[in-house]
């Protein structure tokens, strides 16, 4: 019973997180394509703090969350 309701509330949490993320991405894919380097690099940064918080919190695996960071940042790089 308790746990079911932990396990509602934990659901929903992660889901805000991933959303946050997807949203995240899509920016920074956006501003990469649009040639806006100023904000794929605005946008890059808060999505990078965000990614290693839910790598903390284990909503995504550190090696995901790596792997994202190295491969957007390469792309800024650009």
């Amino acid at each position: 019973m308790k746990a079911n309701r932990q396990n509602v509330k934990r659901r929903e949490h992660n889901r805000e997180l991933r959303s946050k993320l997807r949203t995240g991405l899509k920016a920074v894919r956006k501003s990469l394509d649009d040639k806006n380097v100023d904000g794929a690099k605005a946008a890059l940064k808060t999505l990078q703090s965000l990614v290693d918080k839910m790598a903390t919190k284990g909503i995504i695996h550190k090696n995901t969350a790596s792997r994202l960071k190295s491969r957007l940042a390469a792309k800024a790089g650009k």
